[in-house]
């Protein structure tokens, strides 16, 4: 892969995890209620959800999912029940911070929403069938596609960390902790509606 093919590479990659969305909203709820180490934790793990739909890309996996409709289906209804699910809980909580450093359940609870919020986002899939496959050449090596996977997960896990770090800043933190509950109910509003959303999408 040449540097100007991976330039526009990283242009695509930057473009899809710039893009608002629950993934997004995760990741700022986290912060806000978990702090830092919690914010980070779910970054990570959606980065590597986004490693998964990129590896399964670069093996051609990614075509075969879109073209099964029951499998693609299937994926997109289970990503808008948890979207549901997440949209529920945030609605339950009564804006609840922590003072000090998160619990291991806490972080457990970020890294498995990290993970699952971006496996269960079927717009991931066509991203990277419609965007990502372009640049799979049909002799690229295993260092190539590689590449190509680890540009994906490093850029999305870089700016959703930049995320955390620019809302763990004490000011900023302090005055949205202070809104939490109000916070919650946006964001559970949004991700009911994506799950309502993405829900009648599948059914279409």
């Amino acid at each position: 892969m040449t540097l100007t093919h991976w330039i526009s590479l990283a242009l695509v990659c930057a473009l899809g995890a710039l893009s608002p969305g629950p993934s997004l909203a995760m990741v700022v709820r986290h912060s806000v209620h978990g702090g830092r180490r919690a914010g980070i934790s779910a970054s990570l793990s959606h980065a590597l959800g986004v490693g998964i739909y990129a590896l399964l890309t670069v093996w051609g996996l990614g075509a075969i999912i879109q073209h099964q409709p029951l499998l693609y289906r299937g994926i997109t209804l289970l990503g808008a029940l948890y979207l549901a699910w997440l949209g529920y809980q945030a609605l339950r909580t009564k804006g609840e911070v922590i003072d000090d450093e998160p619990t291991s359940g806490d972080v457990g609870r970020a890294v498995r929403n990290g993970l699952l919020v971006a496996l269960g986002n079927p717009k991931l899939i066509l991203f990277f069938v419609a965007l990502l496959s372009q640049f799979v050449e049909t002799d690229m090596t295993w260092l190539g596609k590689a590449l190509i996977v680890s540009t994906a997960m490093i850029i999305d896990g870089a700016w959703y960390m930049l995320v955390v770090i620019l809302l763990s800043q004490t000011r900023v933190l302090d005055l949205l902790r202070t809104q939490a509950v109000w916070l919650d109910r946006i964001m559970g509003i949004l991700l009911l509606a994506l799950a309502f959303s993405v829900f009648i999408e599948a059914l279409a």
